[in-house]
């Protein structure tokens, strides 16, 4: 299988992986102050002006107000207003903000860019205590969108998919090229996991048997299950097949 191209307008490195935030933050586990005092301290004057504008309406105007609230429209301006590298950081802030609810980021979520659709995956674990929000972590692994599926599998994702949707994101990621070092909690939910360890050898005898190379991070997992392949026990091994 082809690794997919970035959707256009996003950013990959050469193997087709989706690109790091370029600002190195990681608006999912990062504090709603840090990213302020962050952003405070990257953005030029212009664009620190404009999210504080963008952050006093929020506060003002909190909750869903007609058919579109002021905050959501300060969401689409965010790439413009603050740079790509930024644009994640911002929009999170602005959902926090505004006390965005499942049903206020559902909607966000439908009828958002990628780019908007990928804050509100991050914004989820600093608004969402319960599975209301899992309905957009299914679908974002639905598509071929790799910036997507790695802002699936953040720390939302690790609380509450059950163990059958993370074990068939996991080898996704592997589909995919989304490197394993962005799923969140990977090493506590991969741990003794053995159904997961059947499922990544059936894999790697897959591709071993077609005559293509087994991503190393296939084998980073299998050993975080306690399964890793010991010697006589290759990947080509047989394995039956899930029921």
């Amino acid at each position: 299988m082809t690794h997919p191209h970035a959707p256009a307008g996003q950013d990959a490195d050469t193997t087709g992986r989706p690109a790091a935030p370029g600002d190195g933050t990681t608006p999912a586990v990062t504090p709603p102050a840090d990213l302020r005092r962050h952003l405070a301290a990257r953005l030029d004057g212009a664009a620190r002006a404009w999210l504080d504008q963008a952050l006093d309406e929020a506060t003002a105007h909190p909750g869903t107000h007609g058919p579109i609230s002021v905050w959501e429209l300060r969401l689409a301006e965010a790439g413009r207003r603050c740079g790509p590298d930024h644009a994640d950081a911002a929009r999170v802030l602005i959902l926090h903000t505004a006390h965005a609810d499942a049903e206020a980021l559902t909607r966000v979520y439908h009828q958002g860019t990628a780019d908007e659709r990928r804050a509100v995956l991050h914004a989820l674990p600093h608004l969402v205590p319960g599975p209301e929000a899992l309905p957009l972590v299914e679908d974002a692994l639905r598509t071929n969108d790799t910036r997507l599926v790695a802002a699936a599998l953040g720390p939302y994702g690790a609380r509450h998919l059950d163990a059958h949707a993370w074990r068939h994101a996991v080898l996704k990621c592997l589909f995919t090229g989304v490197a394993l070092d962005l799923v969140a909690d990977l090493d506590r939910r991969a741990r003794g996991d053995a159904e997961l360890a059947r499922m990544l050898a059936d894999y790697a005898a897959e591709r071993t048997a077609a005559g293509r190379t087994v991503p190393e991070d296939l084998h980073r997992v299998l050993a975080l299950t306690g399964s890793a392949p010991t010697q006589g026990d290759g990947p080509d091994a047989p394995h039956g097949k899930e029921s």
